[in-house]
């Protein structure tokens, strides 16, 4: 399988998600001296504190993403490991984060690494379980898990409009598929009703392969789709 990988854009938001906690722990240190210091002051020490919290959040987003290791694509890259160089992994560098090329089709592929149990329940995906300290983690230092049922399609239409605008009329390219992978081992998922395939990120190489086996893509084809991506 080949990887590409758009290497300074990691670089740079890593960078930023290292500024932005920096920045949000010392505005926070500083709104909560404000307030025991000068308590009159309260209004601004208020203020300090929120924005320091915004500040660490986007951090955190950042940092999640493209400042820990393993960071997602490399969890996703270990997850695809033994797939033929008739695969492509595209990392950053296309309207989808992550989009996989090959036989099997034009995967979307959105990464979670939330742990403890998932459940799809009343339209919506969420995180349940834990005891306390998973509870103060899911509050203050973990990113929720969203609307994995807006923000994934909205990569796979992305990828679809830009298909069909570089593509040449004679191709018929089947629209993308989209998968929600979690990459943490420690995430039990419960998500039979789930309108898009989530699955653990251990059982993706196997839902790759059996998908190429049912309408795989012609070599011609990927290529021409593979020279647009780089």
């Amino acid at each position: 399988m080949k990887v590409i990988t758009n290497d300074k854009l990691i670089k740079r938001n890593s960078r930023l998600g290292q500024i932005a906690t920096i920045a949000g722990l010392l505005v926070l240190v500083g709104g909560m001296f404000i307030s025991f210091r000068y308590p009159t002051f309260s209004g601004f020490a208020w203020v300090a504190l929120l924005v320091g919290f915004a500040l660490s959040q986007i951090g955190l987003y950042f940092g999640n993403r493209w400042g820990r290791h393993p960071r997602p694509d490399e969890l996703i890259d270990q997850g695809l490991k033994g797939l033929n160089d008739q695969y492509s992994i595209y990392h950053y560098t296309t309207p989808a984060a992550h989009l996989l090329v090959g036989p099997s089709g034009l995967w979307v592929l959105v990464p979670y690494y939330q742990v403890g149990k998932i459940v799809y329940e009343k339209g919506r995906w969420k995180q349940k379980g834990g005891g306390f300290m998973q509870r103060y983690l899911r509050a203050f230092a973990q990113e929720g898990i969203g609307r994995p049922d807006l923000e994934g399609p909205a990569e796979v239409q992305a990828i679809n409009r830009f298909i069909k605008k570089e593509l040449p009329d004679n191709h018929e390219v089947p629209e993308a598929n989209i998968a929600l992978v979690f990459t943490n081992e420690k995430a039990e998922l419960e998500i039979e009703n789930a309108p898009l395939l989530t699955l653990p990120v251990k059982k993706l190489k196997e839902t790759i392969r059996k998908s190429a086996k049912e309408k795989p893509l012609s070599p011609d084809l990927i290529r021409e789709i593979n020279i647009l991506f780089e």
